[in-house]
């Protein structure tokens, strides 16, 4: 399946923020990559900003184009505001939920331990990353994974109740998936509406 695997610090400067992990190299570097990065002083067009923000959303949840086009067009189908329900489908993703429980420190690290079969959805497995939950469901890690290193490192660094959509029993290392969060929950640095006005063009 395939996904963005290039350079993760470049991204991160070329938006300013650590949108795929910053690190050193961003703080010493906080310019735009390239040989005129620190010279670039024009100023951008609409478009331009516009489909700025619209690579930033697709970095930040690991979508590439077709994928980030088809979730858009099933936002714009449902009721609602195109742009909430834009980040709602992606917030309801199963490897970002996994990333959100802190059952992986990364969406990339949640994306594989999907692939590679360790997660569960109401009781069975799914490595299906962009498989959609509904509200209720149950989110779980397998039997067998439970004492894999990385998922027990992660989930010993994750601060409780950090997500008011979603619930984490940490005994069972099981989560539920109350709801799709509204637009003030969503943490992420997104202004949804560019990502709109560009598809609308």
């Amino acid at each position: 399946m395939a996904r963005y695997t290039g350079p993760k610090t470049k991204i991160s400067r070329k938006f300013g923020e650590p949108v795929l992990g910053g690190g050193k190299a961003l703080q010493k570097k906080a310019y735009p990559p390239g040989q005129h990065g620190r010279s670039r002083r024009r100023k951008q067009s609409e478009y331009a900003i516009q489909l700025l923000e619209k690579q930033k959303a697709k970095y930040l949840y690991g979508l590439l184009e077709r994928q980030f086009a088809k979730t858009f067009n099933t936002a714009q189908r449902k009721d609602g505001i195109t742009g909430e329900n834009l980040l709602k489908l992606l917030e309801s993703r199963l490897d970002n939920t996994v990333y959100r429980m802190g059952i992986a420190p990364t969406r990339r690290g949640a994306r594989q331990l999907v692939l590679h079969k360790h997660i569960t959805v109401n009781g069975e497995v799914v490595n299906i990353p962009s498989y959609s939950l509904s509200a209720g469901d149950t989110v779980g890690v397998r039997e067998k994974s439970k004492s894999l290193l990385a998922i027990t490192e992660s989930l010993a660094a994750r601060s409780s109740n950090k997500f008011g959509w979603l619930e984490w029993d940490g005994s069972q290392m099981t989560g539920k998936f109350i709801q799709a969060p509204s637009r003030d929950e969503v943490p992420e640095n997104i202004k949804e509406q560019l990502i709109v006005e560009l598809y609308s063009k």
